[in-house]
C-alpha cells in the first residue's frame, strides 16, 4: 500500500489520522495518557496539572515490548518527579496495545466522568486508533477531546510534515490510515468524528 501512494494523497491521509482536538483554553479534564515508552505524554500532563487544568491524570501501559518497562508505573514516576501528586494519578500497568490500555482503565474513566471531568486523550499524532477505541470500549465517553505529541524513532521527530519521508514513520502512519479505516467499515471501531472541537 506505502508504495502505490502519491503525494498528492498525503495531505489527505495527514488530516485523517491527525488526532488534534485540544480543549478549550483554560477548562479542566482529565488526561488519559496511552502508553508509549516516551516522555513527552508526561510532559504535556505535567504541565497541564501545574496550570490547574488536570486534575486527574489517568497513566497507562503494561510492559513494552522494546524495552521492558512497564509504561504505566514509569509514567508515574516521571509524574511524580515533575511535581504531579500521587493522589492525582490513576495507574493502569498490565495492558499490552490500545485496546487493553482503555479497557483496564475504565474505572478511571468513569471515575472522572462521575466527577464531572471530560477526557482528554494524550497520543502520537497519529495514532488516530486511539479516538476510535476510546468510544468503542467506554462509549459513555462521550464529546472527547485529544492532544498529540510527535514521537522520535531512529532520531528523526515523525511530524505532520516529515512523515512521508521518513521510513519508521511512513509505515506507522500508513498502517493507522488503512487499520482504522477497515475497521470503521466493519465495524469493529465505533465511528467518531472531530465536530466543534472535540471528537464525537
Amino acid at each position: 500500500m506505502t508504495d502505490d501512494l502519491q503525494p498528492e494523497q498525503f495531505p489527505e491521509i495527514t488530516r485523517f489520522v491527525d488526532v488534534e482536538a485540544p480543549p478549550p483554553d483554560g477548562e479542566p479534564s482529565a488526561y488519559f495518557l496511552f502508553g508509549t515508552n516516551q516522555v513527552p505524554p508526561v510532559d504535556i500532563a505535567a504541565d497541564r496539572y501545574h496550570q490547574g487544568l488536570a486534575p486527574l491524570i489517568i497513566a497507562t501501559g503494561g510492559v513494552n515490548r522494546h524495552n521492558q518497562i512497564v509504561e504505566g508505573q514509569v509514567f508515574r514516576a516521571l509524574l511524580i518527579e515533575r511535581g504531579v501528586p500521587v493522589d492525582a494519578i490513576r495507574v493502569e500497568d498490565r495492558s499490552a496495545n490500545t485496546w487493553q490500555n482503555v479497557e483496564f482503565a475504565l474505572p478511571f474513566v468513569r471515575e472522572a466522568l462521575t466527577a464531572g471531568l471530560a477526557v482528554t486523550a494524550v497520543s502520537k499524532w497519529y495514532h488516530r486508533r486511539a479516538i476510535h477505541v476510546l468510544k468503542t470500549v467506554a462509549p459513555e465517553v462521550g464529546a472527547f477531546h485529544a492532544i498529540g505529541w510527535d514521537p522520535v524513532y531512529s532520531g528523526e521527530p515523525v511530524t505532520r510534515q516529515a512523515w512521508p519521508s521518513i521510513p519508521a514513520g511512513r509505515r506507522r502512519v500508513i498502517r493507522e490510515w488503512g487499520e482504522v479505516s477497515r475497521r470503521v467499515a466493519d465495524g469493529s471501531f465505533a465511528a467518531a468524528e472531530r465536530l466543534a472541537g472535540a471528537w464525537r
